[in-house]
């Protein structure tokens, strides 16, 4: 019986998601961190006993299999593209690019070399999403009529170079798109700057699917509590996932009888069901999220990574938003050009 290959992984980006990458990928089964860059050394200690190489070209030399990009997002078109030109598959974190044009070189240099490519979007691993998409996939709440989610909480020192909608807003719409299957039709926001820099820091977002699924999206940096919640309603009830605490509950439609006047009796409206909260297996997040790029690699499992393709969808999304702030109209995604 043949041994599962090792594979010689590297991770450029030594920051504070970095130092979450590199912790993970030390205790991955099956994978060797074998080297680490970042231009500004190694401020948290995450690589402790390894050299700390001073660009990607350094980390593609260290003979490396598949990489992991956490650096700013300004540079991961360079870091990228360096990594496909090399044959080298790469997992790059959210947003895939700081634009659309970024995002299309990205993905098509990818693509064209035949190189898994995926995008680090953490909160699709979250145990409570994983379940709501389960269930939602095998018929649970019937057909799905709104999803809304709420991220809300205080400013995060770790941001300078984007507001809200690139940071956190972008999370948001791509688990809509992934828990619906359905990629974003139209948006509609509206935007705010309350804290004094010059990026939103608040952004209130209507979207509708092109399935037909509205949403909407309450996101910000100026609550002083923390908060991140997803709600689906469909036709059998609702499925509520709180991401902080990775719980699940399922409200169901209880039975409505008919014993109405007869202005009323044809109204098809729903009533309190019984409420479940599911017992979940919590496993963290990023750990789930290496697994699937590990097993993606290795031409296990290709279906659990967000790929560089959805990455780009997700990206039009968010310059849509930006567009629509902007501009105070409905935008489509698919109608913005790489120069909006």
């Amino acid at each position: 019986m043949s041994q599962k290959k090792t594979l010689r992984a590297g991770l450029i980006g030594l920051g504070m998601m970095g130092r979450h990458h590199a912790r993970n990928l030390r205790a991955l089964d099956g994978v060797d961190l074998v080297a680490v860059a970042d231009a500004h050394g190694d401020p948290h200690g995450a690589a402790a006993g390894m050299e700390v190489l001073p660009d990607v070209d350094a980390l593609i030399a260290a003979g490396i299999d598949y990489a992991v990009v956490a650096v700013p997002t300004q540079f991961h078109r360079d870091v990228a593209i360096a990594l496909a030109d090399a044959g080298i598959h790469t997992l790059v974190e959210k947003p895939l690019a700081f634009d659309i044009a970024e995002a299309e070189e990205i993905t098509a240099a990818f693509e064209k070399a035949g190189l898994v490519g995926a995008v680090g979007y953490i909160e699709r691993y979250n145990p409570a999403l994983q379940e709501m998409r389960k269930r939602i996939a095998g018929g649970q709440l019937g057909e799905i009529y709104q999803i809304a989610t709420r991220r809300q909480g205080g400013f995060p020192a770790r941001i300078a170079d984007v507001g809200v909608v690139k940071d956190l807003a972008t999370h948001d719409l791509d688990l809509t798109a992934w828990v619906a299957q359905s990629s974003f039709a139209s948006v509609a926001a509206t935007t705010t700057r309350r804290s004094g820099r010059e990026d939103e820091d608040m952004v209130s977002i209507a979207g509708e699917l092109a399935d037909g699924t509205i949403t909407g999206h309450l996101v910000n940096w100026l609550s002083p509590f923390k908060e991140r919640v997803t709600i689906v309603t469909g036709e059998k009830g609702a499925l509520v996932g709180d991401t902080l605490n990775a719980d699940l509950t399922f409200h169901a439609n209880g039975e409505n009888p008919t014993n109405l006047w007869e202005s009323m009796a044809s109204f098809r409206g729903v009533s309190e069901g019984d409420s479940v909260r599911y017992a979940l297996q919590r496993t963290e997040p990023l750990a789930t999220e290496h697994q699937a790029f590990r097993d993606a690699v290795l031409g296990v499992d290709t279906t659990n990574i967000v790929t560089m393709r959805e990455g780009l969808g997700t990206v039009r999304a968010i310059e849509a938003v930006l567009v629509s702030a902007r501009e105070g109209r409905v935008v489509a995604p698919e109608g913005i050009t790489a120069r909006a």
